[in-house]
């Protein structure tokens, strides 16, 4: 039977080779300015046989930064580091879009220290621990509200993301709404505890990801803008069984605005032992008329049925376009993965980063 995961199909303004997605990757490999060097475009070129790239997740201020070492889109330097890195996609006929991040409370005020505490719809913190940005891992701190006229401001630095994205030739972008970032704070009632304009009624929670959204789109056209969402995630400590009303509302909200696609994180049976909200899940994908992409934790086989069965129009890879640049040609000719080593994930040069052997070098030994 023919591998669906292998035709081409449309994804908004462009026709892509084939429905692997690789998945946005938090790696911590750009250089001291947060600009990605030519270890990323080595990197990004050798995945570039995806049907499409979504980037790692990259700040649209300092005040989005998260995490050490990941790349922005505020600043000429970084704009030229991902400009190499695009450039380099297209000569291998790829397709790239850059997911634009705003971390919110899961911060530490040492990426930011001129402007002090990690900012978040309400001051709720977080349980556990952050890395700051000398890598020392320490406890989240406890945020401070946004005022009005900063969420104005964020906005403001989303859309200037979204410009920068274009002068750096990439091909869409996707707004990161999940897995417990600013957005996805926004949404639910375990973290958004808000009075304002901003909180307590679905419209409310859902107002910021739609304004953010509005200026996505008026920069470049809703055929190139994708967003990501996780309704019932437990990343972040948002996780909130009662979501699925804000969900409801912003995906017959999405559905008017044509977007490209949506990216959604499936739910988690290992996490989630309570059968209703995988219904209201499926309730969620099934009823949305436009083109999905799924995520997390898929296999070959997995990815195939989402596709043949209807939950989903592509799949994003995550670890196993980590450990294989060259996934589609492994998958299209039935030959075994490399394993991927999750000690390399995050930080460090080329090891686990650019050094997984293609099929081609594998014959050649």
């Amino acid at each position: 039977m023919k591998n669906k995961l292998l035709e081409e199909f449309k994804l908004g303004d462009y026709k892509l080779k084939n429905r692997f997605v690789m998945a946005p990757l938090t790696r911590m490999r750009a250089d001291a300015d947060l600009a990605p060097t030519a270890l990323n475009v080595a990197y990004y070129r050798q995945r570039a046989s995806a049907g499409l790239i979504v980037t790692e997740a990259s700040q649209i201020s300092p005040q989005a930064q998260g995490y050490p070492s990941t790349p922005g889109i505020y600043t000429e330097k970084q704009v030229a580091g991902w400009k190499q890195v695009t450039e380099a996609v297209h000569q291998e006929d790829g397709r790239i879009f850059i997911q634009l991040w705003h971390v919110g409370r899961i911060s530490h005020s040492s990426f930011h220290p001129e402007e002090g505490l990690p900012v978040a719809p309400s001051a709720i913190p977080l349980t556990g621990k952050t890395l700051t940005a000398t890598w020392e891992q320490v406890p989240y701190e406890t945020p401070r509200a946004l005022e009005a006229e900063e969420i104005r401001a964020i906005i403001g630095d989303y859309r200037k993301a979204a410009e920068n994205a274009k002068a750096a030739g990439f091909d869409g972008v996707e707004l990161h709404s999940a897995n417990g970032y600013l957005l996805n704070q926004f949404l639910h009632a375990t973290t958004n505890q808000r009075t304002d304009a901003y909180g307590g009624s679905v419209e409310n929670r859902a107002r910021l990801v739609l304004e953010v959204l509005e200026q996505l789109i008026d920069v470049w056209g809703a055929g190139k803008v994708g967003i990501r969402l996780s309704p019932f995630t437990f990343a972040g400590d948002v996780y909130d069984p009662d979501a699925y009303p804000v969900y409801e509302y912003l995906l017959k909200k999405l559905e008017s605005l044509k977007l490209a696609y949506i990216h959604y994180v499936r739910a988690r049976p290992t996490e989630i032992d309570d059968a209703s909200v995988f219904e209201k899940e499926k309730a969620l994908w099934k009823g949305y008329q436009g083109t999905l992409i799924a995520a997390d934790g898929f296999d070959t086989a997995t990815a195939i049925d989402y596709v043949e069965n209807g939950w989903a129009d592509a799949v994003a890879f995550g670890r196993h376009f980590i450990s294989n640049p060259d996934l589609p040609a492994r998958v299209a000719l039935g030959a075994p993965l490399n394993p991927y080593d999750r000690d390399t994930f995050y930080g460090g040069a080329e090891k686990g980063y650019t050094d997984y052997p293609f099929l081609k070098q594998e014959e050649a030994v």
